[in-house]
């Protein structure tokens, strides 16, 4: 009876102490917060985080320009074909000039050519609209740059770790999972932020992309409408 109890006793402690090993392993799993996990990426992460600020930052700035740039007064271009019907040009000029969006200076610079041929007001036209698409779409390109280079960043700080692992296992001599898994869950955080900044950079940079051919469909059939009005005064 004595050697039961004793079995049963060291059976339940052995319990209590795996027990007891569980949970300190998910203690120190839950311990494992984000700032943490940053510290253990390493240096690597400091470009990847100054890509992930530029990110940002040039989103807000070509938000703020994409969206007066798309709000384009109502009846701009009707109010202006009434005032040229009505021969008061430098009244069109003004109205066009009171407005700042890209279809007001597009059709401010055609109607300041009136009087020249058609031709050459659509040419003029043609030039401020593609410098008003060009501002519009300035550093927007820089996105498509990030969101190729920081998986890549990634990539290189992930390899370093590896290296890293693997040279570490040989002075030690020891094929251990602990040498292993340590290292390499530590290095695989930069392959994850790199690619996190890259699908962030990449679907900004088409959002972007969309909202500016919105606005150049937009102005481009502005201008089609104006060269129209030139063609035909007479139709309202």
């Amino acid at each position: 009876m004595g050697i039961f109890l004793q079995t049963v006793l060291g059976a339940a402690d052995s319990t209590a102490q795996v027990a007891q090993a569980a949970s300190t392993a998910i203690q120190k799993v839950d311990e494992l917060s984000l700032w943490s996990l940053i510290q253990k990426g390493g240096w690597i992460l400091i470009p990847i985080g100054l890509l992930s600020i530029v990110t940002v930052y040039i989103f807000v700035e070509r938000w703020f320009v994409l969206n007066r740039a798309a709000k384009s007064p109502e009846n701009l271009l009707n109010n202006v074909r009434d005032q040229i019907h009505g021969g008061n040009i430098q009244s069109a000029l003004m109205l066009c000039k009171s407005n700042n969006t890209p279809d007001a200076r597009m059709l401010e610079k055609g109607i300041s050519r009136i009087g020249h041929p058609v031709e050459e007001i659509e040419k003029a036209m043609e030039g401020v609209g593609k410098k008003e698409l060009s501002r519009i779409e300035k550093n927007v390109g820089v996105l498509a740059v990030i969101a190729g280079i920081a998986p890549m960043f990634g990539f290189v700080g992930t390899i370093m770790g590896v290296i890293k692992i693997f040279y570490n296992i040989s002075l030690a001599d020891n094929i251990s999972i602990g040498i292993i898994a340590g290292g390499l869950y530590e290095k695989m955080i930069t392959s994850a932020a790199g690619l996190i900044v890259g699908i962030i950079a990449f679907v900004l940079f088409h959002y972007l992309n969309f909202t500016a051919d919105r606005v150049a469909k937009r102005m481009e059939a502005t201008g089609l409408d104006f060269i129209d009005m030139l063609h035909d005064p007479a139709r309202s």
